[in-house]
């Protein structure tokens, strides 16, 4: 563990994900860490205590991430990980030779990938500010407008977009299915692993109005190790061209 300059402490540990070589990977050195003096993550909704989640590895995005190093990598297929957090799943793919692009609203997210690029001996993998849902200073005048973010939005079209616990909300109003139709190719695929959060039906219901066809897997790991024990489920959501 090494002080950061900056506030908050971190580890590095090397992370095994079958299909690739172990990844190397930069975090938070738990769910303790806070640092946010000039209030960049509060204008846009973090509050101090989920401002450490994106820093930390969850078992979802590993689960994601073993899925990614099982695809096959097609040249012409452009790949997004919306909510990357620590984007491990964006690397795996990109030490593959996907063509990768990973996205967070969280204004660490960029730095703490480079890295992690850096450390696995990898060439640049881009990053992108990706937010869904209103911000706060939408609904309320008396809230400062964020500071404008270093790193350029999500923009463009993509074959495959791809998170892991991502429907931590119920999702009524759409906003995260909404950013993803506003990415995602005609002919595209959405992969979405959740740990049974319990709010995949609005998400469902929307997806499907979108034009997705949904497949739904039951993942259920047994602990063995010093791996813990993993119930979820992968959703793959896919809508071909002309279907939209």
């Amino acid at each position: 563990m090494n002080p950061a300059p900056l506030g908050y402490l971190t580890k590095q540990e090397s992370i095994a994900v079958q299909g690739v070589s172990n990844m190397v990977i930069r975090s938070l050195q738990d769910k303790q860490q806070f640092y946010d003096p000039l209030e960049l993550a509060l204008r846009i909704g973090i509050s101090s205590a989920t401002w450490p989640l994106f820093g930390l590895l969850w078992p979802s995005g590993t689960r994601l991430a073993e899925r990614m190093a099982q695809r096959p990598v097609v040249a012409t297929e452009r790949i997004l990980e919306i909510g990357c957090g620590l984007a491990l799943s964006s690397l795996v793919g990109h030490r593959r030779g996907a063509d990768m692009t990973a996205s967070d609203c969280h204004p660490l997210a960029g730095e703490f990938l480079a890295e992690n690029v850096r450390l696995n001996g990898l060439p640049p993998l881009k990053y992108r500010h990706g937010h869904w849902g209103r911000l706060p200073f939408e609904d309320d005048a008396s809230v400062a407008a964020p500071a404008p973010s270093l790193d350029a939005d999500v923009s463009g079209r993509f074959e495959l977009i791809i998170g892991s616990d991502i429907l931590y909300e119920r999702d009524e109003g759409g906003a995260l299915a909404d950013f993803i139709e506003s990415h995602a190719a005609a002919s595209s695929e959405v992969w979405v692993v959740d740990p049974n959060r319990g709010n995949r039906a609005h998400f469902h219901r929307n997806m499907t109005a979108l034009g997705f066809s949904l497949v739904e897997e039951k993942i259920d790991r047994p602990s063995h190790g010093d791996i813990d024990a993993y119930k979820g489920r992968m959703l793959t959501y896919s809508r071909a061209l002309g279907l939209a």
